[in-house]
This record gives C-alpha cells, sequence and structure tokens, in this order.
C-alpha cells in the first residue's frame, strides 16, 4: 500500500463526513425518506472506508517494522564491513608452496642483473620453482611466548618473513642462471652459494645473514637474532652450524 493510496483514503473519509455533518446540521428540517435512506447508505459507506483505512493503516505499520529491521542488519553490515577493512592485515597467510622463479624480486643492488644469451644458445626450460617461507598467522604469532617475541609486531615478523623470501628468490635465481650470462658481482656471489653448500644442505633451500644483507635492507642485528628465534618457534625455519656459517633452512 503506498503512501498516495492512504491520502486518497483519508482525503475521501475526509469528504464523507464533511457530507455527513451537513446532512446532520439540515436534520432540523424533516427529510423525506429517501434522504434518510441515503444518510444511512452514507454512514455505512463511511464505516466501510474505515475498515479499510484501519487496514491499510495495519499494514504500513508492519512495512515500517520490517523496514526499520532492515535498517538495522544494513547498518550492522556495513560497520562489520568497515571494521575488517580498517583491519585488513598487510601480510595475508597463504597455503604454504613454492613460487615461480619468473616473479619479480626487489633486491638491494643489481646483483643478480644478468648479460642476455645469444638468441641461438637460449632453450626451452622447465618453470623453475624456489621455496618461500609461509606467512604467520595470528594464532601462531599469539603462540610465540612473550619474552621471545619482545616488542615485535605481528607485521614486523610478516615484514621479515617476506624480506627472507626476497633473499631465497634472489640467491636462487642467480644460480640458476649459466655462469656466463652473470655480470662480475652475480659471478662471485654464485661461487660463495656454491661453496656454501653442503652435503647436508642438497636439494634444500637455505641462505646466510650475508645473503640477507645483499638483497634486503633489513638490519642483521640482535633484534633479527629474535626474529629468527620466532620463525624456529613457528617452523618455518631451522639452523644448520658448520663451517663457520649459520645456514637458515626454510622448512
Amino acid at each position: 500500500m503506498k503512501m498516495s493510496d492512504l491520502q486518497d483514503i483519508s482525503n475521501h473519509i475526509h469528504d464523507r463526513l464533511s457530507s455527513l455533518q451537513r446532512m446532520l446540521d439540515l436534520s432540523i428540517i424533516e427529510l423525506p425518506p429517501n434522504k434518510i435512506k441515503k444518510l444511512g447508505q452514507e454512514l455505512f459507506s463511511l464505516e466501510r472506508l474505515l475498515e479499510e483505512f484501519e487496514k491499510c493503516v495495519g499494514q504500513q505499520k508492519e512495512q515500517l517494522k520490517s523496514l526499520k529491521e532492515l535498517d538495522e542488519s544494513i547498518q550492522k553490515d556495513l560497520k562489520d564491513a568497515q571494521h575488517m577493512k580498517d583491519n585488513i592485515p598487510p601480510h595475508m597467510p597463504r597455503k604454504k608452496g613454492s613460487v615461480s622463479e619468473k616473479e619479480p624480486v626487489t633486491k638491494q643492488n643489481e646483483a643478480a642483473d644478468v648479460q642476455p644469451p645469444q638468441a641461438e644458445n637460449v632453450k626451452k626450460t622447465n618453470k623453475v620453482i624456489v621455496r618461500e617461507m609461509e606467512s604467520i598467522t595470528m594464532q601462531e604469532y599469539d603462540s610465540i611466548p612473550q619474552y621471545m617475541k619482545g616488542r615485535v609486531s605481528y607485521d614486523q615478523l610478516n615484514t621479515a618473513v617476506h624480506s627472507i623470501n626476497t633473499t631465497v628468490a634472489a640467491k636462487y635465481k642467480i644460480l640458476r642462471q649459466p655462469v656466463k650470462a652473470l655480470n662480475n658481482h652475480a659471478r662471485k656471489l654464485h661461487q660463495r652459494f656454491k661453496d656454501q653448500d653442503t652435503k647436508d644442505t642438497k636439494g634444500q633451500h637455505f641462505i646466510v645473514e650475508d645473503d640477507i644483507r645483499e638483497f634486503t635492507h633489513m638490519k642483521v642485528d640482535k633484534r633479527f637474532q629474535g626474529i629468527l628465534n620466532m620463525l624456529r618457534h613457528c617452523q618455518r625455519l631451522r639452523e644448520l652450524r658448520g663451517g663457520g656459517l649459520t645456514r637458515y633452512i626454510l622448512l
């Protein structure tokens, strides 16, 4: 029932009441039987109009109640959506897996720059897969003992995860390039990576502290060591010591 319909009924009732009022004003004069009959018909018609009007008012009340409930539901959804928008974590946890070597890698310098090989020597190769550390979930972060977390926030911990993933991708990109295609600095890095590899690291992805310094701007200090302890606690990596080096192997 539209508001205009209610207005029309209200106007119609008002007109009928005005008509009845005029008839009552003339009631002091003796009315002929046909006028009395018409007055009864008007009263009966007015009664039916009042019933219809009350029915329309009831329908409008129900619709108003439904609209209020709908408005409350929409406002709640908007509030929840705004809360989610304002609290989206910068690091969204993903399923543990690997990433393609073809993805862009940010690094501190141009160590991984390579010289384009001759066209005739280019051969099709299989897609290279590099291990990637999975982001820390909030539940995992909360499980870390407070003495171990210190002042490292959830976002800062996952920023370190991103830096480690960047380092791993850059390191193994160099290792998978033909030595002749590398510039002088990248060749030195390639040889260093080979020298650091041992029988215990074969087939695994690992980095050392110098790799973090080489490919990221992250400081390798006491705070970083605390972050590594947290990542070990979350079973993201393990340490392997030997030859004066500590190798951090991704799990």
